[in-house]
C-alpha cells in the first residue's frame, strides 16, 4: 500500500481532475478504506485544500475554491514543467505576465531540489526560441475570454477588423489559440449566424452577457485546425507567376504555401503562381531554391529581384578586394 505522502498527491490529483466523485469510488480508485479516505480528506484540509464533502445517495467529495494559496503538490516532472513555462512566459506576448511570472518563478526555484533546479537551467540554458516581434494582449482580456468559454456564456466586445473598422460583436466563444505570435478567438458569430476567428490583440472590452448557450458543433477536427484554415484562406497583398528552371517532380517536394499552385511547362520547367505580402522577403526566397527563373508579375517582384542581384553582386566585387561591405 502507498504511504500517506504519496497518497494524498493521488488523492488531490484525481479531485483536480473531477468536479465530483463519490466516496465509494474515490476509496476503490486510492484502494484504501472508507476511514482511511476520511482521514487524507482531513489531513488535505489541514493543508488548506478545501474539501467538499456530501452525504446520502448522492454523497461524495468535490475540490473547491478556497480563500488562500494552499501550498502545491507537484510530482518532478510537473514541477520542471511549470519552472520552465514560468521562465518562458516571462518573455511572452501577455501584457502584465512578465513581473508575476518572475516572483512566481523565484518562489519555485527555492523550494526545488538542487537535481529539479539543474534540469531545469539546463533546459533553459540549451533550448532556444526562435520568436519574431508581435502584438500584445492584456492577461485580464485572455482570463475573461476562458471563464466565458469554460461557462458557455455570451460575450460582447468591440473589435477592429483588418481595414480599420471598429464594430461590436456578440459571440458563442468556444476556443482561444496561440498560433504564430498571435492569439485568436474560435466563436460562433452571433449576428453573422457562422464561426468565425477574431485576432485577440484588436478585441477590446469583453464583457459577458449573462447569456448561457449550448455548445455547437465546430466545422472542424479542433479549434488549431479552424484557425489554421482561416489562416491560409487571408488573401494575399500580391499575386506573384514565376517560371521555375526545374521538373515540376522536383519543385513539388519544396515546402509551399497552402495558396501556392505548381503547374508544368515542359519537362524541364514549372510555373508557379501563389501569394505573397512581402515581396522582398519573397524575391529572396527565391535565390534560395537554388533553380534559376523568371519572374512575370507583378513588376515590382522584378524591381525587387534587380536590386538584391546587384547588392550580392557589389559584395563579390567588395571581396575581391579584400572588404566586405553591404548596400
Amino acid at each position: 500500500m502507498s504511504g500517506p505522502a504519496s497518497r494524498m498527491l493521488r488523492l488531490l490529483s484525481i479531485l483536480q481532475a473531477q468536479r465530483w466523485m463519490s466516496g465509494p469510488d474515490l476509496a476503490e480508485r486510492l484502494e484504501v478504506s472508507p476511514r482511511t479516505l476520511r482521514r487524507d480528506v482531513d489531513r488535505l484540509r489541514e493543508l488548506g485544500y478545501p474539501v467538499h464533502a456530501a452525504t446520502g445517495a448522492g454523497g461524495g467529495y468535490r475540490l473547491e475554491a478556497g480563500t488562500a494559496m494552499p501550498p502545491l503538490l507537484l510530482d518532478d516532472d510537473e514541477a520542471v514543467a511549470i519552472a520552465v513555462g514560468l521562465r518562458t512566459a516571462a518573455g511572452g506576448t501577455v501584457v502584465g505576465m512578465e513581473e508575476a511570472s518572475l516572483r512566481a518563478l523565484a518562489k519555485l526555484e527555492q523550494v526545488l531540489p538542487s537535481r529539479l533546479r539543474r534540469r531545469v537551467n539546463a533546459l533553459q540554458t540549451y533550448t532556444v526560441a526562435l520568436t519574431a516581434p508581435g502584438p500584445t494582449v492584456d492577461a485580464d482580456v485572455l482570463v475573461a475570454i476562458v471563464h466565458s468559454c469554460r461557462d458557455n456564456e455570451g460575450i460582447r466586445f468591440d473589435y477592429r477588423r483588418r481595414d480599420g473598422e471598429e464594430r461590436s460583436r456578440h459571440v458563442e466563444p468556444h476556443r482561444l489559440v496561440s498560433a504564430r505570435q498571435r492569439w485568436y478567438l474560435v466563436a460562433w458569430d452571433v449576428d453573422r449566424d457562422d464561426w468565425r476567428t477574431f485576432r485577440v490583440d484588436r478585441l477590446d472590452r469583453p464583457r459577458s452577457t449573462g447569456v448561457r448557450f449550448e455548445p455547437r458543433v465546430l466545422p472542424a477536427a479542433d479549434a488549431a485546425a479552424f484557425v489554421a484554415q482561416a489562416i491560409a484562406s487571408i488573401p494575399s497583398r500580391h499575386q506573384v507567376v514565376v517560371t521555375l528552371h526545374a521538373p515540376l517532380g522536383v519543385m513539388a517536394e519544396q515546402r509551399w504555401t497552402s495558396s501556392a499552385a505548381l503547374e508544368a511547362v515542359d519537362e524541364h520547367r514549372c510555373r508557379l503562381r501563389t501569394g505573397a505580402d512581402s515581396l522582398e522577403w519573397f524575391a529572396l526566397s527565391l535565390g534560395l531554391l537554388g533553380v534559376d527563373f523568371e519572374v512575370h508579375e507583378p513588376a515590382e517582384l522584378v524591381d525587387h529581384v534587380r536590386t538584391l542581384a546587384g547588392r550580392f553582386h557589389r559584395s563579390t566585387e567588395q571581396t575581391s578586394r579584400g572588404t566586405v561591405t553591404t548596400a
